[in-house]
C-alpha cells in the first residue's frame, strides 16, 4: 500500500503496468475527435499525426484534455487506436473454436466436481476420521475445491454466452442454459444484460456491472454535502472489511435480484419498461421478470427459460434435501455455491475496479476506450488452469469476446503491442496480490470524479477518490452559495 499513499502532491505509482512497446512511444498521442458509440467507427489517430509536416506543430492530448491524473497519481493518456486495429493485430487461428475443445473442459470440470464428492464423501467418515474438528476442517476443504471446479464451470458458461464455445449457436446456448442452470444463474437473463455491459464498458449511464459512485451519488448517500468528501476523515478498517464481506457473501444475488451495481438510467428504456423504475428490491428491476426494464419484449421468452432452469434445478435440490438432509445438501452444495458466488463477485469486482482505471461520462466514451478501462491480473494455476484464464486475459476478452480462452493468452499477447502504455494489468504477488488487491480497490476506490486539471472532453473523464488519505486527493470544491444546486457541474 506504501507505493499507493500520496501526501501533499500525487506521487508517481512505480508498480503501475502499463506495457510500452518499441512501436509505441510516449509521442504516439493522437486525440479522437468525437466519442462515438460503434466499435467499427472507433475513432483513428490523423493519418498526419507523425508527418514531418506536423512534427512542429504537434500537441499533447492534455492540450485538448487538460492533466488528467489516475488514484496513483499517474498521469492518464485516453486510447488513440481502433478496434479494427486489435483484431487486425490478432493471429487468425486465435479465433477459431472447436466444440471438442469446448466439450472437453466441461466433461473434466464435471469430472473434478464427481471426483472430489466421491472422495470426501467416501474417506471423510466418522468411521475414518474419528476427531470431529479434523472432519470439520476436511468438509471445508471440500467446499472451497469445489467451489472452484463450479467457478470453473460458471466461465464456461460465460463462454458459451459469448459464442466462444463452438461455432454453433444452439449447442452454445444449449450448454450454456445447463451449465448455468445448475449454478442457479439464470443463462439467458444473464446472457443479455451481459452483452450491454460489454458494449457500454465504463460509461457512467449504460454499464450495467460495478457502475462507481458519482461524487455528487456519494455524498447524497452518507448525507453531506459535496463539497464536504474532501474533508471527512478516514473510513475506519472495520467499515472497509464489513462492506466487503456482504459484497462476497450476497452481492451476486444481490445484483440479480437488485440489479445492484448496474444503471440506475431505466426511463430511456426504448419501450417504456423503465418507466418509474430504479434498481433495488421488488421494484421490477431484475434478472427474472419478463417485464424488466433489463430487456426488452423479443427476450421475453428467453428469460421465461432461464427461469424454467432455475425451477428445475430447485427442483432437484428439493427433492435431494428431502432424501438426503439439507445438513448435507447445505455443505455438499450450497456452501461450495457461496465460493462460487465469491470468486464470481471478486473476479469482476477487480477487472473494472482498480485506481488506475479510468470511467466515462457519455459525451466522453466510446467502445474502444472503455473496452481499455479493464485490467488483467494473476492468479497463477487457480486462475489459468481451475478458472480458465478469466482473471488473466479480461483486457482481450472485452474487445473481442468470441475467442476462446485456450487461445487468449496468444491474442492478449499480440493486442499489447497495439495497446502499448493503455494496456493495464497488475501481476505482483500472483494470486496473493489478488487477495491483496480486493482490498486496496474497496479502501482506494470510494467514488469518481473528473481530474483536478480536466478541461474539455477531459472532464468527462473521471477516477475514483477516497476519504481514506490514499492517492491522489478528491477535488477542494467551495460550499454552494445561496441558489446553487448542490451537486451541479462545478
Amino acid at each position: 500500500m506504501a507505493s499507493a499513499v500520496a501526501s501533499g502532491v500525487p506521487r508517481q505509482n512505480p508498480a503501475l503496468r502499463r506495457t510500452i512497446t518499441s512501436t509505441t512511444t510516449d509521442t504516439d498521442i493522437s486525440t479522437p475527435s468525437t466519442a462515438i458509440g460503434s466499435p467499427i467507427d472507433s475513432p483513428r489517430p490523423s493519418a498526419s499525426s507523425t508527418s514531418l509536416s506536423s512534427m512542429s506543430s504537434f500537441e499533447p492530448s492534455s492540450a485538448s484534455h487538460g492533466k488528467l491524473i489516475d488514484t496513483y497519481g499517474n498521469e492518464f493518456e485516453i486510447p488513440d487506436y481502433t478496434i479494427k486495429d486489435i483484431r487486425d493485430a490478432i493471429p487468425k487461428h486465435c479465433f477459431e473454436r472447436s466444440a471438442a475443445k469446448g466439450l472437453y473442459y466441461v466433461f473434466r470440470d464435471i469430472a473434478q466436481l464427481a471426483t472430489t464428492f466421491y472422495l470426501f464423501h467416501t474417506y471423510v467418515t466418522p468411521e475414518n476420521v474419528s476427531y470431529f474438528p479434523a472432519r470439520v476442517a476436511l468438509w471445508g476443504l471440500y467446499t472451497f475445491l469445489q467451489g472452484l471446479s463450479g467457478t470453473g464451470v460458471w466461465v464456461l458458461a460465460h463462454e458459451c454466452g459469448h459464442q466462444s464455445f463452438s461455432t454453433s449457436k444452439v449447442l452454445n446456448d444449449t450448454v450454456g442454459w445447463i451449465l448455468h442452470s445448475s449454478l442457479l444463474v439464470p443463462y439467458f437473463s444473464w446472457k443479455i444484460s451481459h452483452g450491454k455491459h460489454h458494449k457500454a464498458t465504463g460509461h457512467m449511464q449504460r454499464d450495467m456491472v460495478f457502475v462507481p459512485r458519482t461524487r455528487e451519488e456519494k455524498a447524497s448517500r452518507i448525507g453531506k454535502l459535496v463539497h464536504e468528501l474532501g474533508e471527512l476523515g478516514e473510513e475506519t478498517p472495520i467499515v472497509t472489511f464489513i462492506m466487503l464481506l456482504g459484497q462476497q457473501l450476497i452481492g451476486w444475488p444481490n445484483y440479480l435480484l437488485t440489479n445492484v451495481t448496474g444503471h440506475n438510467y431505466h426511463e430511456r428504456q426504448s419501450e417504456g419498461r423503465g418507466k418509474g423504475k430504479k434498481n433495488g428490491l421488488f421494484t421490477g428491476v431484475n434478472h427474472f421478470n419478463p417485464s424488466s426494464p433489463l430487456y426488452e419484449a423479443k427476450d421475453a421468452k428467453l428469460i421465461v427459460l432461464s427461469d424454467i432452469g432455475l425451477a428445475i434445478t430447485i427442483s432437484i435440490l428439493v427433492f435431494l434435501g428431502n432424501k438426503f438432509g439439507w445438513g448435507n445438501l447445505f455443505v455438499w452444495y450450497f456452501l461450495p455455491y457461496l465460493w462460487v458466488n465469491h470468486w464470481l463477485v471478486a473476479i469482476t469486482f477487480l477487472q473494472h475496479t482498480d485506481p488506475s482505471l479510468p470511467h466515462y461520462k457519455p459525451e466522453s466514451w466510446n467502445y474502444v476506450r472503455g473496452a481499455a478501462a479493464t485490467i488483467d491480473r494473476e492468479f497463477g494455476f487457480i486462475g489459468r488452469q481451475l478458472m480458465h484464464g478469466i482473471i488473466e486475459t479480461h483486457v482481450l476478452h472485452h474487445y473481442v469476446s468470441t475467442i476462446p480462452f485456450y487461445n487468449a493468452d496468444e491474442a492478449s499477447e499480440a493486442i499489447k503491442k497495439v495497446m502499448g502504455r493503455h494496456y493495464r494489468s497488475d501481476t505482483r504477488d500472483g494470486s496473493l496480490g489478488f487477495v491483496k488487491a480486493m482490498w486496496r480497490s474497496a479502501r482506494m476506490c470510494q467514488w469518481v470524479e473528473p481530474s483536478e486539471g480536466a478541461k474539455g472532453e477531459g472532464r468527462g473523464v473521471l477516477f475514483f477518490r477516497n476519504a481514506n488519505g490514499l492517492g491522489t486527493k478528491p477535488m477542494k470544491l467551495s460550499p454552494p452559495q445561496k441558489g446553487m444546486t448542490i451537486g451541479a457541474d462545478e
